[in-house]
């Protein structure tokens, strides 16, 4: 009636045989955690592997997404109106003399809803650049950055603006310039305008 035979003892794994099957398994779970999820998730890289397979540029990304919703967020209660107030002000007391100079080079785009852009410039440390731009058919976040030789600076970050203008000075050598992201729901067009002592401007998506 019943056909099911009692396994052997012999043929289950012993004690030892588990505690060693566990232990491998924790150590690859841990490998796992710290080479792949933790650079790809929260950008922390403490073997340098995730660097080297790119998986630290996503968690990056995904922080500064994060960080950006939670601009969005303060925005929507009240710091993007004072943001663009102070920004509008700034404009009205922009020195004329510097209005005049000629720009050395001028940068439009179209970025649809939720797509980026990087624009850099390759500065030498002590270069000097400014700055004017504006967008049309919505607002826009943006993160103006530097990065190079192991360091990097934060020079002026916005969300949800139609324009903005200014200066910046290195402090180090690299590449120092825009990250941009349309967080409206409409095609927006920016144009942005720059002169002062860089060797080279690039932009990429």
């Amino acid at each position: 009636m019943y056909n099911s035979h009692k396994p052997n003892t012999d043929d289950l794994p012993s004690s030892a045989q588990l505690l060693r099957s566990t232990i491998i398994a924790l150590v690859a779970a841990i490998a796992i955690l710290v080479t792949v999820i933790l650079p790809a998730e929260y950008a922390i890289d403490p073997t340098g592997i995730g660097r080297a397979l790119g998986l630290a540029e996503m968690g990056e990304i995904k922080k500064e997404l994060a960080e950006e919703a939670e601009q969005d967020r303060r925005m929507q209660q009240g710091t993007g109106q004072q943001s663009s107030a102070l920004d509008a002000l700034f404009g009205l007391i922009v020195p004329s003399a510097q209005a005049q100079e000629a720009w050395k080079d001028e940068v439009r785009f179209t970025l649809a809803p939720g797509e980026p852009i990087e624009v850099k410039l390759t500065m030498a440390e002590g270069d000097t650049a400014d700055y004017q731009w504006a967008a049309s058919g919505g607002r826009i976040n943006f993160d103006l950055h530097g990065h190079g030789g192991g360091q990097s600076v934060t020079y002026e970050k916005g969300r949800g603006q139609t324009s903005g203008d200014g200066s910046f000075s290195t402090p180090f050598s690299g590449s120092h310039g825009w990250f941009w992201r349309n967080r409206d729901k409409a095609d927006v067009t920016v144009t942005l305008q720059i002169r002062g002592t860089y060797s080279a401007l690039t932009r990429s998506k």
